[in-house]
């Protein structure tokens, strides 16, 4: 007698083994043919159910979108009034364009290129750009740039503490593959010491650095350049070379959100009042040192500086005539010039002026002349609360990110130097649309401020004299400068990037 037994469930049925007592060969035929029957149902089943789901899915998709609108329409009681309601807040949400990431550009990499940046935040700024430049075209990997934290201001804050690090990698890998970091058995020989460190020469052409610096990367894999100031040339580059470093200056170099924001803020507090100016004043106690330029100082503030300039190797020079270099118009205009040529200028007492700057050396006592014949000066210090502002304390960097967002969105720019600052930000007013920048002729102004102050000249001669001397020197497009052979006395492609800006025929100048 045989009986049926069932042992599992497999697929949702109960699957079961024929058990008798002896059939021979044709039991064991029956058992194989009740096995196989059974697998063949249980796919089968499987299969059809698979597909009826796909079907069914496929289905309500379709009757939903077809249907869906009319359906919630057609309930208002249930549906209407809370789709008004996120419709209202979606009108009042600012559209964000979708983020386009760049296809990556696939190229025989030759090695790894590391650099040490030095000097001040656009000083830096400026080698970033000229660095990812070199890195594409030697074909080989960038590790994000180090910030420099051995300076005057020995600020401590790394590369992704002041700009965006995942934006500046993404957004450049079509052009050069860049690593926040070497790989790991690479940084362990750097840890250890082995890396073939130099400073490259300044203002070299990309041949210098196809020639001499890509055979020193391919020999050791891993070059360690430590001093990326004014390293690439002003000009005689390629266009595409010129292009980029605009691409990386502009698009590339994004700050951090919370610096953004904070600009924002301080651009917001500034225009609801109208049109602002933002006058960086370079009149602070580094650039003081640095220069040897003491006009309005006593005796014991140019002891001062003159000790600090010797306490620092790498300022050069350390003699200084303070009163011909003066002259020769390289000094930053006093507080006290600056009142003098804004008067001069006709700029209006009642425009708020943002000054974009550190600590005014002197204080208050040599800020009074220009307080007087403006009183609406404000700083981010006054602006924003302490509260804003205690995450950038001892960061000079960070804050001074926050004056560049500032002075590029101001109406009218005015530095009293053409130090690092002033030459990239009034290069980017350019590129924004010529925005007004006035450069001041330093020369000429103080040989003027001197025939005023001893009545050589009247007050309309003076101030017609400014002004006329001054129209052609508001940031209109112009031809820059080159001085073969004498990088450092040309126009700075920084300041001028000509290449990358948009302009009709004919609109420009050779001033």
């Amino acid at each position: 007698m045989c009986s049926v037994e069932g042992i599992g469930k497999k697929g949702g049925m109960r699957i079961g083994v024929i058990k008798g007592g002896g059939g021979g060969a044709s039991g064991g035929e029956r058992v194989d043919k009740l096995k196989k029957s059974s697998r063949m149902k249980v796919w089968i089943i499987r299969a059809t159910t698979s597909v009826l789901l796909w079907t069914c899915i496929v289905q309500l998709t379709t009757l939903g979108e077809t249907w869906g609108p009319r359906v919630l329409k057609g309930c208002p009681s249930c549906f209407s009034h809370q789709d008004s309601s996120v419709s209202a807040i979606e009108d009042k949400l600012p559209s964000v364009p979708a983020r386009v990431i760049p296809p990556k550009r696939v190229y025989k990499n030759n090695g790894y290129l590391m650099v040490s940046c030095n000097g001040g935040l656009n000083q830096m700024r400026a080698a970033i750009c000229d660095m990812v430049t070199i890195a594409r075209y030697l074909n080989v990997t960038l590790i994000v740039p180090e910030l420099d934290k051995t300076s005057f201001w020995a600020d401590p804050s790394e590369f992704q503490d002041i700009f965006d690090v995942n934006h500046f990698i993404t957004s450049l890998r079509d052009e050069v593959r860049i690593l926040k970091e070497l790989p790991p058995r690479l940084k362990r020989r750097v840890e250890m010491g082995f890396v073939y460190s130099m400073p490259p020469i300044s203002w070299s052409d990309i041949s210098y650095y196809h020639n001499q610096i890509l055979p020193l990367i391919r020999k050791y894999k891993v070059v360690h350049l430590n001093r990326t100031d004014a390293r690439l040339a002003n000009n005689g580059q390629s266009l595409d070379v010129q292009k980029l470093r605009c691409r990386v200056n502009f698009n590339a170099l994004r700050f951090t959100p919370q610096i953004e924001e904070l600009g924002k803020r301080v651009i917001k507090l500034l225009r609801q009042n109208g049109p602002f100016i933002v006058l960086h004043l370079r009149y602070e106690m580094d650039m003081l040192a640095f220069s040897g330029c003491t006009q309005g100082c006593n005796n014991d503030k140019v002891e001062e500086l003159t000790r600090m300039r010797y306490a620092y190797p790498w300022w050069k020079e350390k003699i200084i005539n303070s009163d011909l270099k003066r002259k020769d118009g390289l000094c930053p205009l006093t507080p006290e010039e600056t009142a003098l040529i804004l008067r001069a200028l006709d700029i209006d007492k009642n425009y708020h002026i943002y000054i974009a700057a550190g600590e005014i050396y002197g204080g208050d006592r040599r800020m009074a002349s220009l307080a007087a014949a403006y009183p609406k000066l404000v700083r981010k210090e006054t602006l924003l609360g302490p509260s804003d502002l205690g995450f950038f304390q001892n960061h000079s960097s960070q804050m001074a990110a926050l004056d560049y967002l500032v002075s590029l969105e101001s109406d009218i720019f005015i530095p009293t130097y053409d130090g690092n600052m002033a030459k990239v930000v009034q290069g980017h007013r350019r590129y924004l649309g010529f925005k007004q920048t006035i450069l001041l002729d330093r020369r000429l102004l103080v040989d003027l401020i001197d025939q005023y102050n001893n009545g050589s000249l009247s007050w309309i001669q003076f101030s017609d004299t400014v002004k006329e001397t001054h129209e052609r020197r508001r940031g209109q497009p112009s031809k820059r400068l080159v001085i073969p052979d004498r990088p450092k006395e040309e126009d700075y492609f920084y300041a001028n990037p000509e290449e990358c800006l948009q302009q009709r025929d004919g609109q420009l100048s050779s001033t």
